[in-house]
């Protein structure tokens, strides 16, 4: 069996969870996925509880895997725009951090910038759950990581190749992929390198794990010998203005079968979405190739998984994973 996660703990990245956090919190995510979707058991393990989940930035994702995951769970999720509630405007995050301490057990927060995430989680007494932030995206990779180990059996020697921008969501797969055995291979154009910080950390990461971490500007580079071709929008919410010079920039960048023919024979494809199609063509994104919609509902079984770790007990039914 593998550790259990402490009861109210926070999730602002997964840079702070062990390897066997990590894994514990995958089999949860399996085993719940298993027991409700499959074997249509009724489980109601956050009955009486709720979670505030706000959020600065839209996005359907991330809304829909936490209000229908908790429902489904039996708890009750309360939505909050930046149209309701003012974080750190009208009201400032410590004080909103100790109302919403007194009126819900979970907070899941989408924000513009990581330090309203850690101002929460200083201020509040219940769990602040990253819902994505500039810096990090955790509970994206969970996704990923389940969506991979349901395809190959294992991740132990799978080699993830990221092709595109060194944004939040390359952050979280540095800080997650050595602990699970996986080998990193990254492209990123000159100027749109992950933070130097989150390198040497991952760096860190992979010698610790035994792991590959390879870092170039070369997308077939970054391809070759690869099991998994990622990519993620190069524009992001509130870059808007950059796009003309962003798109120039990627060039080159697109994900294509060209792209997989660098890759290993059985190499599949990620994208958290939403897609643009300069990013990935369509003969990639809609290919048997591509995991992005079983990706996308693994969004919830995740999310359900990592509530329930850091707000119950629960010890999983069926058997561990193989990792």
């Amino acid at each position: 069996t593998l550790v259990i996660i402490d009861c109210g703990r926070s999730c602002l990245t997964l840079k702070d969870f062990s390897s066997d956090e990590i894994k514990r919190l995958l089999w949860v995510s399996g085993d719940l996925k298993h027991r409700i979707k499959h074997e249509k058991q009724y489980l109601p393990l956050l009955q009486g509880k709720s979670v505030a989940m706000i959020f600065e930035k839209r996005s359907t994702r991330t809304r829909m895997s936490t209000e229908t995951g908790f429902a489904l769970l039996g708890g009750h999720p309360c939505f909050l725009t930046s149209q309701d509630i003012h974080l750190g405007v009208n009201e400032s995050c410590t004080d909103t951090a100790r109302v919403l301490s007194g009126l819900c057990d979970i907070v899941l927060a989408r924000v513009y910038s990581h330090s309203t995430l850690e101002e929460l989680e200083k201020e509040a007494s219940i769990p602040i759950i990253n819902g994505l932030s500039d810096l990090y995206h955790p509970i994206q990779i969970l996704a990923d990581f389940l969506t991979l180990q349901e395809r190959y059996g294992s991740l132990t020697g799978l080699t993830v190749s990221w092709i595109g921008d060194g944004n939040n969501v390359l952050h979280s797969f540095m800080m997650t992929a050595a602990k699970l055995g996986v080998h990193l291979r990254i492209a990123t154009p000159k100027g749109y390198e992950p933070e130097q910080s989150i390198i040497h950390e991952a760096q860190k990461l992979s010698k610790q794990h035994g792991t590959q971490l390879v870092l170039t500007s070369d997308p077939m580079e970054a391809a070759h010998g690869s099991n998994v071709l990622v990519t993620d929008t190069w524009v992001s919410m509130g870059q808007e203005d950059e796009k003309k010079k962003r798109l120039k920039d990627f060039r080159g960048y697109q994900i294509t079968m060209q792209t997989g023919s660098m890759a290993k024979p059985d190499w599949t494809f990620l994208h958290c979405l939403p897609r643009k199609m300069e990013e990935v063509d369509d003969h990639v994104f809609y290919s048997s190739r591509s995991l992005v919609f079983p990706e996308a509902e693994n969004r919830k079984w995740t999310i359900m998984g990592l509530m329930v770790s850091v707000l119950t007990d629960y010890a999983p039914q069926t058997p561990l994973m193989k990792f």
